[in-house]
């Protein structure tokens, strides 16, 4: 390191330890030379815990869901989602749930489209054909 180099750290170092101006002149190469110590802090230190754990020994889930009906109850909660869903959305928009096919379009509204054709058949595609590299 240069003097250039030096007067610049020292410089930067001004008001802070008085380790960092030993660390700024002192000679990585000498092995008697003062050395900082070491200060460790655990990335957990400041660790806040969030709350209990509120988990449910298996046995009693097990014996819950039995007594609510089993897994059809779940599935009964999920389709009665599903079908106040549906109903929300027919009430906001009642030409959804009809359709747009029997009614004509508007500047605003684009016209049903048909339904698609099925496609015929089609003729088998050719074998695949062997390339082979020269050599």
């Amino acid at each position: 390191m240069n003097r250039h180099h030096r007067a610049i750290l020292a410089g930067l170092c001004v008001g802070a330890s008085s380790g960092c101006v030993v660390a700024a002149t002192s000679d990585p190469t000498d092995a008697t030379a003062p050395v900082l110590p070491s200060i460790y802090q655990s990335p957990f230190a400041d660790y806040r815990v969030l709350g209990e754990d509120k988990s449910t020994p298996w046995q009693e889930a097990n014996d819950k869901v039995g007594k609510i009906g089993g897994w059809r109850a779940y599935a009964r909660e999920a389709a009665n989602a599903i079908k106040a869903r549906d109903a929300a959305n027919a009430m906001k928009a009642p030409e959804a749930a009809e359709g747009l096919k029997d009614k004509p379009a508007t500047a605003s509204q684009p016209a049903a489209t048909p339904p698609a054709q099925p496609t015929p058949p089609t003729a088998p595609a050719p074998a695949a054909q062997t390339h082979k590299h020269g050599g």
